[in-house]
């Protein structure tokens, strides 16, 4: 069992078929189900049960796991030892971010980036999940919640006030809203994950009972656009309400907790030239200090 073929494995046994094992390696499905099939036919087992949801393991599949795991990880460690020896600002440089900071800043920061290392490639992902580093799915997250992996690097790049804004085609029909009447006939753009965890939405810490929540998005671009849109009121930072154009609601309110971003590495690959300025490029462009 080769390191290829581990992968084969180890992404089927991550992925709900083999369309989608070959897009996480990067292959034609076809490519995915011949080495599966060699691969079974060298050890002389069935690793997988061809289910309608999926792929399942057998008992033989349960028993190569631990050890295809164990040669990822050594596979991984031994990548992650050479490129942090490598002092050249060239490569690829793998970056995932939320959309709304990959929007308004990384995005200017990579085009000055390529100005001063054009020998550096980022490929940018957007989404709100938590990539795994210790699997180099990403070499740089941007998050708004500091992460708990102690092994991580974990530094506060930037900390925004947060107001509560609405369009002006959304005031002039609706009026301003009443703190003391707990938004009473207004309408409320709300960042989901946060109203998860809240029973009652709340705009800038004010309860907002009597408001009609009208649109939940997880994303915090979107709920942007979306009071742009005239949607309804809705939370973010006072520097990208201001920048949209919208109209501030109670400007002397501010949320409790700030709009915190978290720039997070792998200790190992802080060492690594076109990762360390990557990092440093985009950190200063959220507003962070030279490290």
């Amino acid at each position: 069992m080769n390191w290829d073929d581990t992968r084969i494995f180890l992404a089927l046994t991550r992925a709900p078929s083999l369309r989608a094992a070959a897009r996480i390696l990067g292959v034609d499905q076809a490519t995915v189900g011949r080495r599966l099939n060699a691969l079974e036919a060298e050890l002389g087992s069935k690793l997988f049960l061809r289910a309608r949801d999926g792929y399942l393991l057998t008992a033989a599949g349960e028993a190569a796991l631990g050890a295809a795991r164990r040669m990822e990880g050594a596979a991984l460690d031994l990548r992650t030892r050479i490129e942090g020896l490598d002092d050249s600002p060239a490569g690829l440089v793998r970056v995932t971010s939320t959309d709304s900071i990959a929007t308004e800043f990384l995005l200017p920061a990579i085009e000055r980036l390529q100005q001063r290392w054009p020998g550096i490639r980022v490929d940018l992902e957007v989404s709100t999940q938590m990539l795994n580093l210790g699997r180099r799915q990403a070499d740089i997250a941007f998050r708004n919640v500091r992460p708990e992996a102690p092994e991580l690097v974990v530094r506060r790049v930037a900390a925004w006030p947060v107001g509560l804004f609405a369009s002006a085609a959304y005031v002039a029909r609706f009026g301003e809203p009443v703190a003391e009447d707990e938004l009473r006939g207004h309408h409320l753009v709300v960042y989901g994950p946060f109203l998860e965890q809240r029973p009652v939405p709340t705009m800038v810490d004010v309860p907002a009972r009597q408001a009609r929540i009208a649109m939940a998005a997880n994303s915090s671009l979107l709920v942007r656009k979306a009071v742009a849109a005239g949607i309804g009121l809705g939370e973010m930072p006072v520097s990208m309400g201001e920048r949209e154009g919208l109209l501030r609601i109670w400007p002397q309110r501010q949320r409790s907790d700030d709009y915190e971003v978290w720039q997070v590495m792998h200790p190992d690959l802080q060492r690594t030239a076109r990762v360390r300025v990557t990092a440093e490029f985009l950190a200063q462009a959220l507003g962070a200090e030279p490290a």
